[in-house]
C-alpha cells in the first residue's frame, strides 16, 4: 500500500525563494476530490449519489492542507531575507486577504443585484480560482517562478472559461483541468528546485 508523503524541503535554495510542493499537493487534492466529487454528484443524471456534506468537505479539506503547507513554505522563505525581501513576502501574503475579501464582497453583491440565489455555488468555484489564479501570477513575477506564474495563468484562464459552461460541467473543467495543472505543476516544481541546488 503506498502513502501519499509530503515533499521534503531541499537542503539548500534561495532566501525568499518558497518551495510550493506540499502546497501543490494539498490544492490539487481540493481540486481533484472536492470539485471532482461535485461534478459527479450533480447534473440531470449523476455518476454518483454522494451525501450533500461530503464534496465541500473535500474541497475544505484540501484548500485548509494547502494554505498551511503554502504558509509554512512561505516563512520558511523568509529566513534570512533582507528587508526588501522580507517586505515583498508580507505584502504578498496580505494580498490574498485583500482578494478574497474583494470576491466575497463582488458574489454577495452580485446575488443581492440579481436575486439570483444559485449564483455563489457559481460564482465562489470559479471566483476562487481566478483570484488564486491572479496571485500566483503576481508571486510568481515577484519570486521569479515561471511554474508558479504559468499555473497562475492557467487557473485564471480555466476558472472564468468554466462559468460558460455552467453546472455541473464546471466542476469538471475545475477538477480535471485545475486538479491536473497542479499534478503537473508538481512535478516541474521538483526539477525547478533540483536545478536551484
Amino acid at each position: 500500500m503506498t502513502t501519499l508523503a509530503l515533499p521534503a524541503t531541499p537542503a539548500t535554495t534561495r532566501v525568499g525563494d518558497v518551495d510550493n510542493r506540499a502546497a501543490y499537493v494539498g490544492f490539487g487534492l481540493a481540486y481533484l476530490l472536492g470539485h471532482g466529487a461535485t461534478a459527479v454528484s450533480q447534473g440531470d443524471d449523476p455518476l454518483f449519489a454522494l451525501p450533500g456534506w461530503l464534496p465541500p468537505a473535500l474541497l475544505v479539506a484540501g484548500l485548509a492542507a494547502g494554505t498551511v503547507f503554502s504558509t509554512l513554505a512561505a516563512t520558511r522563505a523568509q529566513r534570512g531575507a533582507d528587508q526588501r525581501t522580507a517586505l515583498v513576502g508580507k505584502l504578498l501574503g496580505l494580498s490574498w486577504i485583500t482578494g478574497f475579501a474583494a470576491l466575497f464582497l463582488a458574489i454577495t453583491g452580485l446575488t443581492a443585484i440579481s436575486g439570483a440565489a444559485e449564483l455563489p455555488a457559481v460564482l465562489w468555484p470559479t471566483g476562487s480560482g481566478l483570484v488564486v489564479g491572479l496571485l500566483y501570477i503576481a508571486e510568481g513575477v515577484a519570486r521569479r517562478n515561471l511554474v508558479h506564474y504559468t499555473l497562475g495563468s492557467w487557473l485564471a484562464l480555466i476558472s472564468t472559461t468554466a462559468l460558460i459552461v455552467g453546472k455541473p460541467g464546471l466542476f469538471w473543467i475545475l477538477a480535471i483541468a485545475g486538479g491536473g495543472a497542479y499534478a503537473i505543476a508538481l512535478v516541474l516544481e521538483r526539477r525547478r528546485l533540483a536545478h536551484l541546488r
